[in-house]
């Protein structure tokens, strides 16, 4: 079996260090979680303990999941505590925040964006950024709990439909309400042809 058609095995998955005011956030983050871990994916992730990030982390490992946080050395008591750092599977510190979003592109065969903030929006846009520059394939989805993402979805098809986005076949987000279904979408997706030649080298110099 060649690189090109292995099996996903790992999910980054960008989300809020805080809560947000509808407990779906939470859920969703928990029930992907469990999926993830009962469909044998490692989370890749930015390492807070906190909020959707916490739940997201836990709801791996409390289904005996595997879990990789990376976490710049400022946040690390901002966003997290050491004593729950200390029960993922894995944590990298890294000194920035440059290092720590190029580790979890290369640690990563797909992206998932939860409901969040600034952070959330700026990472998922610089991965779809990548993609539109030709610099990856992998899968991204945008996890659309109780419409949260509508506002920038309609944001991006404006920005198609004003010519902006000039290869948007190469943008092309999935976008699932029910995060129980995330992990299929993101399996069927896998298996279908996609050519994902180029990718780390190229990211890296970026």
């Amino acid at each position: 079996m060649t690189e090109h058609n292995l099996p996903i095995r790992s999910v980054c998955v960008y989300c809020g260090s805080q809560p947000g005011r509808d407990a779906s956030y939470i859920n969703a983050g928990r029930h992907l979680g469990k999926a993830m871990a009962e469909n044998h994916l490692r989370l890749v992730y930015g390492g807070g303990t906190k909020g959707i990030m916490g739940a997201v982390a836990s709801g791996v490992l409390s289904h005996g999941g595997r879990v990789t946080g990376i976490i710049p050395q400022f946040l690390v008591d901002m966003e997290a505590t050491r004593h729950s750092l200390g029960q993922l599977s894995e944590l990298i510190i890294t000194p920035d925040m440059h290092e720590r979003k190029h580790k979890m592109f290369d640690r990563a065969d797909a992206f998932v964006a939860l409901p969040g903030g600034i952070g959330t929006l700026e990472e998922i846009v610089e991965v779809m950024t990548w993609a539109q520059l030709g610099r990856h394939r992998k899968p991204m989805v945008f996890a659309n709990i109780g419409g949260f993402w509508d506002p920038m979805l309609k944001l991006i098809r404006h920005m198609a439909d004003e010519g902006f986005i000039h290869t948007a076949h190469l943008v092309q987000p999935l976008v699932i309400d029910d995060p129980e279904e995330i992990v299929s979408a993101l399996l069927d997706h896998w298996a279908s042809d996609v050519d994902r030649e180029g990718e780390s080298e190229i990211i890296a110099r970026l």
